[in-house]
């Protein structure tokens, strides 16, 4: 699909991965909506790329649904969802001081993969009705996982859980979206260079960069967003997560 002229949608789209996602799509003349919790700096990427800029909470139900409508009537129905809104935790399920309060857990599974499938859910319900485009298709959705859903390390049970969640999501989703021309689609990126990584010491950076196979880098968000760009425009990837990784596995710890 060629985003052009189309409203999209780029949660957690103020920075980062989701950042430079919507900068892209903005570049290629799609109509974005960045839904960030943080509206300040929402409000200035929008500004940046020529986007709108709306506070959400995906986990939200009557948040993301009145966010959703917000950003319809501003740029009509989004036929681009890509769902970049996540958090993270490094913490063992048994660590020294007893186990993982559960509150914690469940924080972790509810912004990345409640939150994803809030989206999901809320988007699809507007797409099913659009207009159709060239060759039945109406939109695509395409959600974040991470290389964690497949080698989680010690520590990472609450983020590889969660993302493993949307990484399972991804096919019967997909199946069930293919009548109406809905495409979803995951991306799972290993170690990028994201505000999160960013604060960390530049030796600890490059250790992480070393541990890639090749090349031998962090992955940059632009990086990101031009595979997601791909998924957009090429309609015959479907169902499909796509690991971006430089051929990293993950270690134990």
């Amino acid at each position: 699909m060629d985003p052009k002229g189309h409203a999209a949608i780029v949660t957690g789209g103020a920075s980062g991965l989701g950042g430079a996602t919507a900068a892209a799509l903005a570049k290629a003349g799609a109509k974005v909506a960045i839904f960030d919790i943080n509206l300040d700096a929402a409000k200035a990427h929008a500004e940046k790329i020529g986007g709108i800029a709306i506070k959400c909470d995906v986990s939200s139900a009557d948040g993301a649904a009145a966010a959703v409508k917000e950003a319809a009537d501003k740029n009509g129905v989004a036929r681009i969802l890509v769902n970049c809104a996540g958090i993270a935790t490094a913490k063992r399920i048994v660590g020294r001081d007893g186990p993982l309060p559960l509150s914690e857990f469940e924080k972790v599974i509810t912004v990345n993969l409640v939150g994803s499938f809030n989206m999901m859910r809320l988007v699809a319900a507007a797409l099913q009705s659009a207009p159709e485009l060239d060759a039945g298709e109406r939109g695509i959705i395409v959600s974040t996982a991470s290389v964690a859903a497949y080698e989680g390390q010690i520590g990472q049970a609450a983020y590889s859980a969660s993302k493993g969640g949307v990484m399972a999501l991804t096919l019967p989703a997909a199946r069930e979206f293919a009548q109406f021309g809905i495409r979803v689609n995951t991306v799972a990126p290993g170690v990028f260079r994201t505000p999160l990584l960013a604060g960390l010491p530049e030796e600890a950076q490059q250790s992480l960069a070393a541990a890639v196979p090749f090349p031998k880098l962090l992955g940059t968000p632009e990086e990101f967003a031009a595979l997601v760009m791909h998924m957009v425009e090429n309609r015959y990837i479907n169902g499909e997560t796509v690991r971006i990784d430089g051929a990293l596995r993950m270690a134990p710890k």
